[in-house]
């Protein structure tokens, strides 16, 4: 619809009657008049309702009986500090 208002108005003019609500264009029309057609029953409305279970007022967390820390790694220096690898023996290609 702004696009259709800025093809024959200036820009202030076209935002303004595009968001007024007083210059409808076809589909808002059309979206207004299934607004009111639309009927809504009660039955639907209620089979919708989420339930959910009973949670307890109370939460209680153990922690595990064995807790071991593992020793940290850094993978990236072990890599760097490793010699390059040996070239194969060339007899292997002959």
């Amino acid at each position: 619809m702004l696009a259709a208002n800025l093809s024959c108005e200036n820009l202030s003019t076209a935002v303004s009657n595009t968001f007024d609500g007083e210059h409808p264009c076809c589909m808002c029309k059309a979206i207004a008049a299934a607004k009111k057609s639309e009927k809504k029953s009660e039955a639907v409305s209620s089979n919708l309702k989420m339930e959910y279970p009973p949670v307890a007022e109370t939460l209680n967390l153990f922690p595990p009986t064995q807790f071991d820390l593992l020793p940290q790694q850094n993978f990236a220096a072990d890599w760097f500090a490793s010699p390059p690898p040996l070239p194969p023996p060339r007899s292997f290609f002959v």
